[in-house]
């Protein structure tokens, strides 16, 4: 193994450990993207030597660098649509029928730059607008993400043309935000107000979430090893409400829980119920 091949060992070792996240043999390129401008302004030169300096200098700040750079995905607003009509549509009216005058509570994990509970805070404000006194309770979005630069960024709630350019509506971007200085647009207050951002890594504890009817999970267990998908998808089963619901990302699907999840065609798209 040459010296550079063993550096991206050792680094991939690392990142599983810190974050979940698997990387294949061929994703040094990734790797390279992502760190070279951080590895040049550390005058670090090599991976090796990175992970090196993350272990014997642990509170200077360079782990969560590195975390950050390497979880930090570009995501889309309402992104593949299916799943906020599905709210919007199903899981909604489900949840007012049974629960009359309570609050929904949902739980959008690995919530990146803050565009997926922004877009479910707006698909409840339309289904709001279609439905009037059925939630009578308001809603509650809890959004979860490692990356604490992400989270920032996320609770500032504002964004330029490119970001927004993706998967919103002109009639969306009217309605639900306001145009900053050129190029720059945030998301107005009560939007907003639903969604309460935390700082959560998947392979740590759920506890203090407490218990939920919506969870979004996301384009996110694609990441992890198999064995480490089983066990967040478990867990995650143990902050549903019986009856919740669980919804992945339009690639993902749930194997091997029969005892603890129930697919539910939606057409399109499907989500899974807590048993």
């Amino acid at each position: 193994m040459t010296s550079a091949n063993q550096d991206f060992h050792v680094f991939r070792e690392f990142l599983e450990k810190a974050c979940g996240i698997v990387l294949g043999d061929n994703k040094q390129y990734l790797v390279a993207s992502r760190l070279n401008r951080l590895l040049e302004q550390q005058g670090i030169k090599s991976l090796g030597e990175l992970v090196t300096r993350i272990q014997t200098q642990p509170r200077s700040g360079l782990r969560e660098l590195v975390v950050d750079a390497m979880t930090t995905n570009e995501t889309l607003w309402f992104r593949d649509v299916y799943p906020f009509d599905v709210l919007k549509n199903r899981l909604l009216p489900e949840f007012v029928k049974a629960n009359p005058g309570q609050r929904p509570r949902i739980w959008s994990a690995a919530c990146s730059s803050g565009q997926e509970p922004y877009s479910l805070s707006m698909a409840i404000d339309e289904f709001e607008r279609s439905n009037p006194g059925q939630l009578r309770g308001g809603c509650q979005i809890v959004a979860t993400d490692l990356s604490g630069g992400i989270l920032t960024a996320a609770k500032s709630a504002e964004y330029d043309s490119l970001s927004i350019a993706r998967g919103l509506s002109s009639e969306r971007l009217a309605r639900y935000f306001d145009q900053g200085s050129p190029g720059r647009w945030t998301v107005k207050q009560p939007i907003r107000s639903r969604v309460e951002f935390r700082a959560m890594n998947l392979l740590d504890s759920y506890s203090m979430l407490g218990k939920f009817d919506i969870v979004f999970c996301r384009n996110v267990l694609i990441y992890f090893s198999a064995d480490l998908k089983k066990d967040i998808l478990k867990r995650i089963h143990g902050t549903l409400k019986p009856g919740g619901y669980l919804m992945l990302g339009a690639s993902e699907a749930l194997n091997g829980l029969p005892d603890l999840y129930q697919m539910v065609q939606c057409s399109p798209g499907i989500v899974y119920k807590a048993k």
